[in-house]
């Protein structure tokens, strides 16, 4: 079997904000330590900042991974290279990594990581919402991509494939207009109340009213999925597990399945049993290796 057969036989693997178990996530360390590892792709969330250049951070805020604080839209580029993104995982990083102020990175300066790769990989970009930028952040995305090489009919930049998701349809619905449907994701989740109010630290009555708000994006998500508006479906585990009708009927209809967070055993077993065609995981050296143990044992 060649490696490309091989390849094709397994879930392809997507390393979380680079190998977040490891390092920092969305650092210079994290994504150099995806391409060693040898996932096939790696996920970014992007934000914009103030000075409108597209960053790579998961929150809105500076507080949990960085030793600012405050809002990322109302920093500049400049003002953001002279935090540290890297220390709080408490993860020492190899010199040839780069230093401590070397790890944010911007869009382009991914892009040129994974150049670097020596090999086809997958960028999957995460279109962060709510924004204060609305929809200008998907513009500015693009404008970044198309200045970087990007083949809008094929989605690549050089050797790299690009994907773009969102959990809003609106982004999504935007999207449509300049990405073709293969390339982007709709993503969606298990929402629960409590859920909601833990992670964004809201009280009763406000964090029933968000959820209310992210459970109407949801059914907006999955009718776009429905409805075959895109062709690639992006459910959190959980949501594989507790909506197998909507799964089996997505996956019949042809969609093509990213599912996240995908970091235990017994989830890439199933992942892997199920069909699913790309995992997205903070431990993509150990899903790779338990994906090639299971192939060897069915061969």
């Amino acid at each position: 079997m060649t490696t490309a057969e091989s390849a094709s036989a397994r879930p392809l693997v997507y390393a979380h904000r680079g190998a977040s178990a490891a390092f920092a996530e969305h650092t210079r360390a994290a994504y150099l330590r995806a391409i060693d590892d040898g996932a096939d792709g790696v996920e970014c969330d992007v934000h914009l900042t103030r000075d409108q250049h597209v960053v790579l951070l998961h929150d809105a805020n500076l507080d949990r991974t960085s030793d600012g604080t405050g809002p990322v839209a109302d920093r500049t580029l400049e003002e953001l290279r002279l935090l540290d993104f890297c220390s709080w995982k408490g993860a020492r990083i190899p010199l040839e990594y780069g230093g401590r102020f070397d790890q944010l990175l911007t869009l382009p300066e991914l892009l040129d990581i994974l150049r670097g790769a020596g090999r086809d990989i997958g960028l999957a970009i995460e279109l962060k919402h709510p924004s204060p930028y609305l929809l200008q952040l998907e513009d500015r995305v693009l404008e970044v991509l198309a200045a970087e090489g990007w083949d809008p009919l094929t989605s690549r930049v050089d050797n790299i494939s690009v994907s773009f998701m969102s959990f809003s349809p609106d982004s999504v619905k935007h999207l449509i207009k300049t990405v073709p449907a293969e390339f982007i994701c709709q993503l969606v989740d298990e929402i629960t109340v409590d859920e909601v109010r833990e992670e964004l630290g809201l009280g009763i009555i406000t964090g029933g009213a968000v959820a209310n708000v992210m459970r109407a994006a949801q059914l907006e998500g999955e009718r776009i999925l429905d409805d075959g508006e895109v062709r690639l479906a992006g459910p959190g585990i959980d949501y594989v597990r507790q909506h197998a009708p909507a799964v089996k009927r997505w996956r019949e209809s042809g969609r093509r399945f990213r599912v996240w967070t995908v970091d235990s055993e017994p989830d890439v077993a199933m992942c892997q049993e199920l069909g699913i065609h790309e995992i997205t995981t903070n431990r993509p050296a150990q899903v790779l290796a338990q994906l090639s143990e299971i192939s060897h044992t069915v061969s």
